[in-house]
């Protein structure tokens, strides 16, 4: 194996030409914050798998996003996580579900905030997959009109008048 003799590097021996290079760059413009949904009341619960993350009721969510917002952070991703899980993730589509009520909250506390909603059904369904089980089998033509329900659910919670 032969190496090259000399090795290009006029664009990384500053840290001005470093930062002058540089294909990617960060701002608080680009950060989505993911909040956790859960049952109850005055709840603040560590994920233990992601230091500085919780789980919030939706009393206290609604207080989280708008010190987001106060931030100039621009987006959440809310999750919700639902106290009762079933075969169909009936949750993911309920009018009064934890994620619809999270997102009323989120959209009144903080009306500036853009809020993206995970409707995958993994969270709201008692076997955990992703999709709708049947015969043994994730079915995906079930699994689409479940997914289209929560979509239209989730976007009518944030038509909040």
């Amino acid at each position: 194996m032969s190496f090259p003799r000399v090795r290009m590097r006029r664009l990384r021996r500053t840290e001005t030409l470093r930062r002058m290079a540089r294909e990617t760059r960060l701002s608080r413009d680009e950060l989505v914050l993911p909040l956790f949904a859960v049952e109850g009341r005055g709840v603040r619960e560590p994920v233990a798998s992601m230091p500085g993350v919780f789980r919030w009721s939706v009393d206290q969510l609604a207080d989280e996003a708008k010190q987001v917002a106060d931030l100039g952070i621009p987006a959440v991703i809310l999750f919700g996580v639902p106290a009762a899980k079933d075969a169909r993730g009936s949750g993911a589509d309920a009018p009064d579900g934890i994620a619809q009520r999270a997102v009323e909250a989120v959209r009144r506390a903080a009306p500036e905030l853009v809020v993206i909603t995970d409707l995958c059904l993994c969270e709201y369904t008692d076997h955990g997959h992703c999709g709708l089980v049947e015969g043994g089998e994730v079915r995906n033509d079930p699994t689409l009109e479940r997914l289209a329900a929560a979509a239209v659910s989730h976007a009518r919670a944030g038509e909040v008048a």
